[in-house]
Formats: C-alpha cells, sequence, structure tokens
C-alpha cells in the first residue's frame, strides 16, 4: 500500500475521511468541507447511531456535483483517551470499512482534537500503521483471488500541516509494520514451506538491512553442546538450527552489552513420541512464533536505523516422532554443562530455549535477556486471551516490558518465580529435569522456574505467548491468523530503552 502525507487533498479524491472526537466538533479541515457540503457533515454528526466513539464508522450521502462519491467520519473516542493504541484502532477500523465496501484507499483530513496532547503527525502515523496492519493479507498460495473478498487497500493519503514531521514519524511506524507482517508471514506458512533451514533463509534478506546473519548447522551445534536443543530434533528428517541475528545501531556506544531477544522456533510440534491428539496438532506450526517476533523485531529496528546494539537468538526445530526421536527417560548434558532429565517429549520447547538462553547469555553478555515461546497450555488456562504471562527475575525489567505491551495492546500479567517450583524439578539420577511430575498444573512456573537456571543470572524475562499466535476471526489491527504477537511490544521496549519515546 502507498502512503503519503500531503499539505491538501487531490481535486478529486475518490473516498474522504473526517476524524471525530467522541462528543467534539468538526476541526477547521472537516468545516472547510463541510461548508462544500452545504453543511452535510455537520447535520450527520446528529446521526442516532453515530457518537464518535473509538472506531465508529459513518457513510456521508454526498450532495450532487461533488467530486469524492464516499464521505466517511471516523469516530476517535473520547480526547482524553485518545493515544497511540487508539489512533492505530481507529486506523484498523477504517481499513476494515474500506475492505467490506471493496474501495481501494482514501484520502485522510488530519485535524488535531482539542483536549488532546497528540499532534497531528504522530497521529496521521499512528492511523496510517493501524491501516496498514488491519491491511494484511496472507494470500500467496490462492491461485486467484475470492470473489468475495476485496482486493487489498493500494493507496492512503494524510493530509497535514507539517508533511515532514508526519514523514518521519511513519518512516518508525512502518517499519515496526513490517516486523509485524514478517512475523505474521512466517507463523502463518504451512509447516511443508517452512522449516529450520528455510527459516533461516527466509532471514537472510535481513543481511540488506545491515543485520549480521549466522546459522549453527548440527555439528557446530554438537561441537559446541547443544545438545538439548539437539534432542528435540532428532525425531525429523529436517535438521535443526541454531539463527544468530545481530543488528549494531550504535557500534561506539560504550557500557553493558546488548539487548537480546531469544525465540522459541518449533517449526512444527508434533508432541514427539508423547504425541498429540490430530485436533490440538493442526496449528502447531505457529509453534515458531516466538523466533518469529524475535526476527520482526529486527527487522523493525534495522529498517528505522535503531540507535541500539541488539541480538537476537533462535533455537529452530521440528518436534516429530521416528526411531530416532528422543524419549521420555533420556538424559542430556546442556550447553551448561548440567545434565537433563527428559519426563515429556511433547514439553520441548524449554529444551530449546535453555540452551539458546545459555548461548545468549554466555557468548554475548547481554543487558538484559527477554525470550518468547507459545510454551505451555497453562499459561492459556490461567490468563485466556486478555493476557500473555509474564516472568522475570529483575523487576525494572518486568514493569519495563509491562509498561510497554500496554501502551500498545499487547498485555502481560507477571507470574511467579518462587524456589518452590525449583524443588519439583530436582532430579534423582540427573542434575535437574525439564519437566514437573505433575504434568500440567502450574506448568508454566515451572517451566520459567527452569529457563531462569541458564541465563547466568542476567536481567532476564520470559513471555509465555501462547494461544497469541493466531487469531481465530478477524480483529481490529490484525486479520483472522498469524498475529505477529509481541513485536509492537519488544519495539516499544527498544524505543524507551533508546530513548526516543
Amino acid at each position: 500500500m502507498k502512503i503519503e502525507f500531503v499539505a491538501k487533498p487531490a481535486a478529486r479524491a475518490a473516498v474522504l475521511v473526517v476524524l471525530i472526537a467522541e462528543g467534539g466538533k468538526l476541526g477547521p479541515r472537516g468545516e472547510a468541507l463541510d461548508k462544500a457540503l452545504s453543511g452535510a457533515l455537520q447535520r450527520s454528526l446528529s446521526l442516532p447511531r453515530f457518537k464518535g466513539k473509538k472506531g465508529e464508522v459513518a457513510d456521508i450521502l454526498v450532495p450532487a456535483g461533488t467530486a469524492a462519491r464516499r464521505v466517511i467520519l471516523l469516530g476517535l473516542g473520547a480526547a482524553k483517551d485518545l493515544d497511540s493504541l487508539s489512533l492505530r484502532e481507529a486506523g484498523g477500523s477504517l481499513a476494515a470499512h474500506l475492505l467490506a465496501e471493496f474501495e481501494s484507499g482514501a484520502t485522510v483530513l488530519v485535524d488535531p482534537v482539542k483536549g488532546s496532547q497528540i499532534d497531528e503527525a504522530h497521529m496521521a502515523g499512528e492511523l496510517a500503521l493501524g491501516v496498514t496492519l488491519r491491511n494484511y493479507r496472507f494470500d500467496r498460495f490462492l491461485t486467484k483471488p475470492k470473489a468475495d473478498k476485496a482486493p487489498a487497500l493500494t493507496d492512503l493519503s494524510l493530509v497535514v500541516t507539517q508533511v515532514a514531521a508526519a514523514q518521519k514519524v511513519s518512516a518508525r511506524l512502518q517499519a515496526l509494520a513490517n516486523g509485524v507482517n514478517l512475523a505474521r508471514d512466517l507463523t502463518n506458512e504451512p509447516p511443508n514451506e517452512l522449516y529450520p533451514e528455510s527459516f533461516v533463509a527466509r532471514t537472510k534478506a535481513l543481511s540488506k538491512l545491515g543485520v549480521k546473519v549466522e546459522a549453527l548447522d548440527e555439528k557446530q551445534m554438537a561441537k559446541l553442546g547443544l545438545n538439548a536443543l539437539l534432542s528435540v530434533g532428532k525425531g525429523s528428517a529436517k535438521p535443526p538450527r541454531l539463527l544468530v541475528l545481530q543488528y549494531q545501531g550504535a557500534p561506539g556506544k560504550k557500557g553493558d552489552g546488548p539487548l537480546a531477544f531469544v525465540g522459541k522456533g518449533v517449526c512444527f510440534d508434533s508432541g514427539g513420541l508423547c504425541i498429540k491428539r490430530s485436533g490440538g496438532m493442526y496449528e502447531m506450526k505457529g509453534d515458531m512464533a516466538g523466533g518469529a517476533a524475535v526476527v520482526g523485531l529486527i527487522r523493525a529496528l534495522a529498517e528505522r536505523k535503531a540507535k541500539v546494539n541488539v541480538v537476537g537468538v533462535v533455537g529452530l526445530v521440528e518436534n516429530m516422532p521416528s526411531g530416532t526421536a528422543f524419549k521420555p527417560g533420556d538424559i542430556v548434558k546442556t550447553l551448561a554443562g548440567r545434565t537433563i532429565e527428559m519426563i515429556d517429549t511433547d514439553a520441548e520447547g524449554r529444551l530449546v530455549l535453555i540452551d539458546a538462553l545459555y548461548y545468549t547469555a554466555s557468548r554475548f553478555k547481554p543487558k538484559s535477556i527477554v525470550d518468547m515461546a507459545t510454551l505451555t497450555y497453562s499459561i492459556q488456562q490461567a490468563l485466556g486471551t486478555v493476557f500473555a504471562g509474564i516472568f522475570a527475575n529483575n523487576d525494572d525489567l518486568a514493569n519495563q516490558l509491562t509498561a510497554a505491551g500496554q501502551a500498545v495492546g499487547e498485555r502481560l500479567w507477571r507470574m511467579p518465580l518462587d524456589k518452590g517450583y525449583d524443588e519439583h524439578l530436582e532430579s534423582r539420577i540427573a542434575d535437574i529435569k525439564h519437566h514437573a511430575d505433575d504434568a500440567e498444573s502450574g506448568d508454566a512456573p515451572h517451566a520459567a522456574a527452569l529457563l531462569k537456571q541458564f541465563v547466568e543470572d542476567r536481567p532476564w524475562a520470559h513471555l509465555d505467548i501462547a494461544g497469541r499466535e493466531f487469531a481465530g476471526k478477524d480483529r481490529v489491527t490484525c486479520p483472522a491468523g498469524g498475529t505477529g504477537y509481541a513485536v509492537q511490544l519488544l519495539e516499544q521496549f527498544v524505543a524507551k530503552a533508546e530513548g526516543i519515546l
């Protein structure tokens, strides 16, 4: 979709959008259009069903002789509540309406809202981001367009006073959208197309943005001792990989190490020998959504040339049943040198993560580590789809991530880390076991308790995003399918650390 910021609308703009705050009045651009339409907009503000609430949309009958064929009122909600998230959601509502009407684009008249501290440049940028996120689609496997589904929007024009300022804001936000949509693409890919080697291949394009891309193969990992990760991939014909992404946006910056992000990249999870039921297996192509979020984040940061040093590490495997698959009861030595007893082959993600986390902590000595993983069913049972879970060994890091999630609508709820969970991971015949005896009760905190032991006491947070990787139906800024969850959250966190927010 082409996005442009202009000082005045095109003379023959086909679709015009006017912004209205709840209970508010027309701004200067809206008033000028209202005058040209003989007061049609002002009369429409008294429509019984249109109050200007966030995301409300009303189409206006356009008088004969008007160049535009459609004028749309877009509600922004109460002025006091106007923020980046509400503007993104308003943009998403606009995109959904345009698509439902089979329109190809629109021109938005951006008037500042009285009572809000957000300037028009940021209003325009956030609205454009919301439209872009909702306009996403994954249709590369369709051999012909669906007749009942509108083509994607092709153009969006936003009328502002300070064009250069709006372009600067939008540059960051459109890079963010590209990162989210890359994560969505990876999550949506079918498992016959996306597996460890092809996942790595998809990241090679990031080198053009200044990202150093490495991929350790199974021989290199075996030499180093990443035996927990390798065990999970033993049953698959597709060999595992450890993907390492480095972005140096502040090469001369001294102090603590880079910000590190680690993702679970199980490209398909059958459950291994502890195989899943067929109904629970279909969406297991999305068990790499944590890894997709890492890649999407680094794509966004590199594209906008963020002034920060970042490392991304993704453990990539398939968990499949076969004669070579790892078995309940197996014991291997991890990269950290500790032996671990395997309990349940369908609890494979934590095995991938412990080696990836220790590799990251010991090699890069980062300032902080955040890992993302679709890890446990129990976090879904505890929190549903409103929150993802966060476990952390550092209060400041937990608070920063929680605030970032609140700002972008990817909300986190702090979960406990306690020595009692560590005790349940004690093994009689190995240094540690990877799963508590009670398979489901408190599985999320037990998994976090395990991961905590492999971060070398670095400030660390674990985001259990199980259940957030797919949207079962269209949402305001996300069509049904892969969500790209956590990319916006993490980019907000980095932007705060970077000092640009």
